[in-house]
């Protein structure tokens, strides 16, 4: 019982930790490719969402860097990501908050002649960009821990140049973002305010950019998964197998023992087949094993000897009882890369696959959720460092090439929506992404679902 609970408790430890860690550094490579964009990147955190949480503020780009006790990945705030505000809307209410420093939704509203709810969105959205921050008003018994926005909204602190602290550049002391600017007739009285504004989020930026933002995520992934192959082949090397017909082990008792095979040996021959690979050893053995008598070549401490095997013909042999030769060696940084590219590919067809509907199912019976890679991560770590870092290749490589299909909210998916935004040259309504992206979430739902179901089955009840 208490194996099974140390068990259990292993693969919870492993499973959080090498998905955490993978998901982190995908989100890691939204960040600093949104931060080489130019754009405002408000929070960066290992974990999901939580009020509780353990952080600091970047001193360079003023960007909450921290942990929270949810980790079940990670998560970049990339400002202008979300929502759908009328533009038109947006100027007008960052140019009130702007001549004022504070305004509630009401008085916004009555101000633009427009909606509560719609004033409200507008506020919402401007701290989105980081150009607003909420005012909580303990009078009306509001505060930071409430699940609802407040009513109010104050402009976010600026220096003389009207750059935040998420800016590059800024002049300002490592403050709360919760600080206000207070009024800044300065800034409302410029034409350009708002697209200064709207420049520093992903919604301001073009085709390009945001691509490189979306791409960057999945690209991180690939180059850790290389480097963890590298460190584990070249570092600190792994069990390689011979290419050729050398015999590792032989089975005691079988076909091979008979004929005098021991491990070292090399197979040179099989009846009129010339060995050179380990494959060309199996096809041929196969057809050998088909005939009543076939003559075996092989090599003995350098001299070559052979031997004449009879085959019952009523109860054929299934196989000659040998296995490959392996060794315990570093490969070199190029064979490490060559195999790293080869995981990708293989990864890559099983993307493709998995969206294939005549293939789907099979992938899936084949597939494992988060339970499953717990039980893997957990037996990898007690295998050694090695074993541990070339699975957690594998878990990136699998993150990278999955979150580039195109299936929103995937990253592919949303670069595909960039792709059909150019080709129509017009904006998709956000509805219509939500709607998209509502579909793509009910089938990995599924998926998780029906994974984690056959998961439980092999790993748990087995």
């Amino acid at each position: 019982m208490l194996d099974t609970i140390m068990g259990g408790l292993s693969a919870v430890f492993w499973g959080l930790v090498v998905l955490s860690l993978l998901v982190f550094v995908h989100e890691g490579g939204h960040y600093l490719a949104a931060r080489a964009c130019g754009v405002r990147v408000t929070e960066f955190f290992l974990g999901m969402p939580s009020r509780l949480k353990l952080s600091f503020r970047s001193k360079r780009n003023g960007t909450e860097v921290g942990v929270t006790p949810l980790l079940l990945g990670g998560y970049t705030r990339i400002s202008g990501m979300e929502g759908d505000v009328d533009e038109d809307l947006l100027k007008r209410a960052i140019g009130v908050l702007a001549s004022r420093g504070r305004v509630s939704a009401s008085e916004l509203a009555a101000e633009l002649s427009c909606s509560g709810e719609d004033a409200l969105d507008a506020l919402v959205m401007l701290g989105d960009w980081g150009s607003a921050v909420p005012y909580y008003d303990e009078a009306k018994g509001e505060s930071p821990a409430q699940k609802t926005y407040p009513e109010t909204w104050e402009l976010s602190a600026r220096d003389e140049a009207g750059l935040t602290i998420y800016d590059k550049g800024h002049q300002l002391p490592l403050t709360s973002p919760a600080a206000s600017a207070g009024a800044r007739p300065d800034l409302a009285a410029k034409d350009n305010f708002f697209e200064s504004e709207k420049e520093k989020t992903y919604l301001g930026k073009g085709f390009l950019p945001r691509v490189i933002m979306l791409f960057a995520g999945p690209l991180v992934n690939l180059i850790t998964g290389i480097v963890l192959l590298v460190l584990a082949f070249s570092g600190a090397g792994a069990l390689t197998y011979s290419g050729d017909g050398r015999v590792g082990e032989v089975d005691a008792g079988s076909l091979a023992e008979q004929a005098g095979l021991v491990a070292g040996d090399t197979i040179v021959r099989v009846a009129d087949v010339d060995i050179e690979a380990w494959d060309d050893l199996t096809e041929a053995l196969q057809k050998a094993f088909s005939s009543e008598s076939f003559e075996l070549v092989y090599l003995h401490d350098g001299q070559t000897k052979s031997t004449t095997l009879t085959i019952d013909p009523s109860n054929p042999p299934q196989k000659l009882g040998i296995t490959n030769y392996a060794e315990h060696r570093r490969l070199g940084v190029g064979e490490s890369l060559s195999l790293a590219f080869n995981y990708i590919g293989t990864t890559i067809g099983f993307a493709i696959q998995l969206i294939n509907p005549t293939q789907t199912l099979h992938i899936m019976d084949n597939s494992s959720s988060l339970v499953g890679v717990s039980v893997m991560a957990s037996e990898a770590a007690q295998m050694g460092f090695s074993t541990l870092a070339r699975f957690a290749a594998l878990i990136s490589f699998s993150l990278g090439i999955m979150n580039l299909l195109p299936i929103p909210p995937l990253d592919g998916g949303k670069i595909l929506i960039e792709i059909i935004q150019v080709i129509i040259r017009r904006p998709i309504s956000t509805r219509i992404q939500n709607v998209v992206s509502y579909v793509g979430l009910a089938f990995f739902l599924f998926l998780f679902v029906y994974v984690s179901r056959l998961d439980i089955i092999r790993f748990v009840l087995n």
